[in-house]
Parts: structure tokens; sequence; C-alpha cells
């Protein structure tokens, strides 16, 4: 409550933690697109958004739902999708002449090996000049899906268990086995 003239009331978005503004100052001030990227529960968001006075332009966006329309089959919010959707905002970004961006994530956490880093490096391998520590992204297993594959081969033993925790990818026609082959033939739909 205020209790004297010189109070002054904060902004809302950072009273609500949602924007860190001498991060976006400082991205802004870099004078190039950011490339913002969200995730929520089920999918991931990427827009290539440029500044202007009069409000934010978003010159290029891809969603990890518009990867269904290619005919991928697992779900959008893992790993392989967010770097898939990576790789589309890419393509879309040549397309509209975007050649370059500044990543912005956001309040989300640095977390190395994180889908939002995935993002990234699909973005990067599809030809969109993103500055990203290698170091900091997933390893090509991880992007591909391998990992699901080798735990799928070794939980087929109990069918039971095997039915459970892949029902979303048999539901859709997919064996987790098969993930790194589905995965490499939707990464050339993308290229």
């Amino acid at each position: 409550m205020a209790h004297s003239a010189a109070y002054v009331t904060t902004f809302r978005r950072k009273r609500e933690g949602r924007t860190d503004y001498r991060k976006r100052l400082t991205l802004l001030r870099g004078r190039q697109p950011r490339l913002v990227v969200r995730k929520s529960l089920h999918h991931v968001l990427a827009q290539i958004v440029d500044y202007s006075p009069a409000g934010d332009r978003v010159l290029v966006s891809a969603h990890s739902r518009e990867l269904l329309k290619h005919g991928w089959k697992a779900g959008t919010d893992n790993i392989s999708a967010a770097y898939l959707c990576g790789v589309l905002l890419a393509k879309k970004a040549k397309a509209k002449k975007v050649a370059g961006a500044i990543a912005d994530l956001g309040m989300y956490p640095n977390v190395k090996g994180s889908k939002l880093y995935a993002l990234l490096k699909g973005a990067v391998d599809g030809g969109l000049r993103v500055p990203v520590d290698p170091a900091i992204v997933p390893d090509a297993k991880r992007l591909s899906g391998q990992h699901v594959a080798h735990y799928a081969s070794m939980l087929k033993k109990d069918p039971q268990a095997y039915q459970k925790r892949f029902s979303r990818y048999l539901k859709h026609g997919l064996a987790p086995e098969n993930l790194p082959a589905h995965f490499e033939d939707i990464k050339k739909k993308l290229v």
C-alpha cells in the first residue's frame, strides 16, 4: 500500500513474474529479431519477433501442432518434436527472408539439454543463424528419440507395462521402437 508520494507501483507483468524487463531491454538493444521460444504442457511454440514502437511484430511462427500436418505421429511435447518445430521455423524464415535471430527464452531457467535448446538446435540445423552453445543442446541420440526406442525395446518384455507406457504412440500407429526412423522421415520432409 502507498504511504508516501514517492511510492511507485511496478509493472504488472514484473509483479506477476512474467517479464524480466532488464533482460528484454538487453535483447532489444541488439537490434536483431528475437527467436521467442515458449512451451506448454502439450506443445512448443517458436516465433521470430521484431521490435516496433507500436508493438512487437511477429515475422514467422511455428507451433509443434503443425507437425501433425506433415505426418508426425508421436507427441508434440517431447524433445524430438521441439527439434522438428525448430526446423519448421527455419524453413518458414527462409521463405520470409529472415536470416538470423537472437534466442529469447523468457523466464524459463537455463537447463542443459532441455526442449527449448532442442528447438534452437533445430532452427540452427534448418539454416537459421542463432547463437547457441553446442555444449548446452541435447545430443543427437536424444533429438532423434533413440533413448525412447531403447527404453521401449527393454520394456517390451512386459507387455502390460509396454502398453501402459506407450499407449499414445500405439494409438497413433507408431511403434516406439521406430521413433528414430519416423523422426528422420519427417525431418527430410521439412528440410
